[in-house]
């Protein structure tokens, strides 16, 4: 019962604290500026460190929502509580003299799951579906003579989910993910010196469906494969629109309610492979979303299919708990790229890193802590863009804890 109070406590104040860190500023990003803002292709779990590979392992250790089939794998009676934060490096640069850094630190993602049968496995979580977080400043004409105009946005779109995973029989399960898709997107201009600033208030709604399956089976000896794929049903996303005229004091001078802003977000498909014998393991992920059949309505930027690919390996010490052998400590090292669904000034663009990462157990087995970190690269200098060289760190808590026991007595 002490435990129990001990882990809903806790669970509560991760909760609170990463409701806080989810509402600040992140890193400050050009890219974020168009359509619905930089998609979150990460998984800020123990798939980290492999790339965010995982759709074709199952979720036996730890939650992983790279595929809703993996919670059939859930062991019994367990109660699973997951919070990941990241910090943040960025450096920018552009083909002439631009050289600027910045960072922030944020929770990205609660969760929790357990099994609700031999055969069910359920979890509930939230985080960020997309970004949206940038600065610019430019020269607006107004009267022929030039004027310095501040455009800044923030918010985003972010996601509560609930996923089931269903064991069919041995080897197969499948899984459904509902995710519901919310949050705003303000925009602040300011022309010049005046004491007015013109607001556009985005706020988005909707719901979205992500299903996949899974193949688990020994080779021979000690392997075991795994194989996963998944499936996103398309989509259609509406922002209410409001513009806002304020001044200096924050007294509303003028409001008006515009026409709704809608997006289709395209079918979104995966696949993935798993090979481990216990203490080595690769891990493989694709993944394809048909941004190319969305049509912008904008001259600034069009959209184009995007595509991921990541990898990584996995090196497991075993060590034992009573008279069992269990997980102890475990390392990895994996590479991804990515190409964005945003096409801007004719360059499609891209992201390639490399990630380390290490998951440590405590000595009551209860809890397990991970450090993963990424170094990568976006964009480009050409076309008057800007090319982002960042720094990813990523710190892991999860809790698993067994619930739901029945006391026996002699």
């Amino acid at each position: 019962m002490k435990r129990i109070q001990y882990t809903t406590g806790l669970c509560g104040l991760m909760l609170l604290l990463g409701g806080k860190a989810m509402a600040q500023h992140g890193i400050n990003s050009l890219y974020s500026a168009y359509a619905i803002g930089d998609q979150e292709e990460h998984d800020y779990t123990r798939n980290f460190g492999v790339g965010s590979s995982g759709i074709g392992r199952r979720s036996d250790n730890y939650l992983n929502e790279l595929n809703p089939a993996s919670y059939a794998a859930l062991p019994r009676q367990h109660f699973m509580f997951d919070v990941s934060l990241r910090a943040q490096s960025v450096t920018y640069k552009d083909a002439s003299t631009l050289n600027r850094q910045a960072g922030d630190v944020n929770i990205k993602r609660l969760a929790m799951g357990f099994k609700v049968n031999s055969r069910w496995g359920m979890s509930a979580g939230f985080g960020q579906f997309s970004n949206v977080d940038y600065k610019l400043i430019s020269n607006k004409f107004i009267d022929t003579s030039p004027q310095t105009t501040t455009t800044e946005g923030s918010g985003g779109v972010y996601k509560a989910y609930i996923s089931n995973g269903f064991r069919l029989n041995k080897n197969f399960a499948v899984g459904v993910s509902t995710n519901f898709l919310f949050g705003p997107n303000n925009v602040v201009e300011n022309v010049g010196r005046d004491t007015v600033s013109t607001k556009t208030q985005r706020y988005a709604f909707s719901t979205m469906f992500n299903t996949g399956i899974q193949y688990a089976g020994r080779l021979g000896g000690d392997w075991v494969l795994g194989l996963g794929a998944t499936y996103r049903f398309k989509t259609n996303l509406s922002y209410d629109k409001k513009l806002i005229v304020i001044n200096t004091n924050e007294t509303t001078l003028y409001e008006d309610n515009l026409p709704k802003e809608k997006y289709t977000l395209p079918e979104q498909y995966g696949a993935g492979i798993h090979l481990s014998n216990g203490t080595i393991s690769w891990l493989a992920d694709w993944r394809r979303q048909m941004w190319g059949e969305t049509r912008s309505n904008t001259a600034n930027y069009k959209l184009a299919n995007s595509e991921r690919i990541s990898t990584g390996l996995e090196y497991t010490f075993r060590r034992m708990y009573g008279s069992q052998q269990i997980e102890g400590v475990v390392i990895q090292a994996g590479a991804s790229y990515y190409k964005s669904y945003l096409v801007v000034n004719n360059n499609q663009i891209k992201d390639i890193a490399g990630t380390v990462g290490v998951s440590l157990p405590s000595k009551s087995n209860y809890l397990r802590y991970y450090i993963g970190v990424e170094v990568g690269q976006r964009g480009t200098t050409s076309g008057g863009l800007i090319r982002e060289t960042y720094v990813n760190g990523v710190f892991h808590f999860s809790l698993r804890d067994i619930w739901f026991l029945r006391r026996t007595y002699d």
